[in-house]
């Protein structure tokens, strides 16, 4: 990616930030999303702090034979469950620069299934 690329994609993660803050009562959901992976976290922005994080590394995905949206939408269910042990029933979503379609759709649809209103 060259620099200009780089540097849209700050000002849109600056932008969508700017109107998202996480508190205790109300974390942000936060996405990560790499080429292999979804990286899910639930975060304090009040202190800073990373109240639950989910990895689809830890769903098995050899024995699981899923593809990337199912595997993310059972992160989100995962998500939730840890998210509703810890009392937490709702969330502020942060998709950062992704748009809301595939796997950052299909995690926040396991969330919702999960239990969480987002």
């Amino acid at each position: 990616m060259n620099n200009s690329t780089i540097q849209k994609r700050k000002r849109r993660i600056q932008r969508s930030r700017a109107k998202v803050f996480g508190t205790k009562e109300r974390p942000r959901f936060a996405i990560f999303r790499s080429n292999r992976y979804l990286y899910l976290q639930l975060i304090d922005d009040s202190v800073g702090n990373t109240i639950v994080s989910v990895s689809s590394k830890e769903l098995d995905a050899q024995k699981l034979k899923k593809t990337k949206s199912e595997l993310a939408f059972l992160s989100g269910e995962l998500l939730a469950k840890k998210a509703k042990e810890k009392n937490i029933s709702t969330v502020l979503f942060d998709r950062r620069f992704y748009k809301y379609h595939g796997r950052v759709k299909a995690a926040a649809e396991g969330a919702r299934s999960g239990g969480l209103k987002i």
